[in-house]
């Protein structure tokens, strides 16, 4: 893959919202110097998507030529995706807590 296609992809992961684990440990160390983990945890943090990043996917797609209908339509289709996207990370923090 290359260094571009890369950049890209970040930059459109960032466009969109994701999620990532968050990892926590605390070590405890004994008389001789040791550790061991006494305690570790997980968190999935939300990261929703950036405005300025989906400006520059949009700009890089092209689409700041798009008709008004063309952009109401990419806009429709955005919102439903991102409602879709909060549901599903809804519907994963509610698993979570039970």
């Amino acid at each position: 893959m290359n260094e571009q296609h890369e950049l890209f992809s970040a930059l459109s992961k960032k466009a969109k919202g994701f999620s990532a684990e968050e990892v926590s440990e605390e070590y405890q160390s004994d008389a001789e110097g040791n550790l061991t983990l006494i305690k570790r945890k997980v968190n999935t943090k939300y990261f929703p998507p950036d405005t300025a990043a989906v400006k520059c996917v949009m700009e890089l797609n092209g689409m700041d030529t798009l008709s008004d209908e063309e952009l109401e339509s990419e806009r429709l289709r955005l919102l439903r995706e991102f409602s879709a996207l909060n549901k599903k990370n809804e519907d994963g923090n509610e698993k979570k807590s039970e």
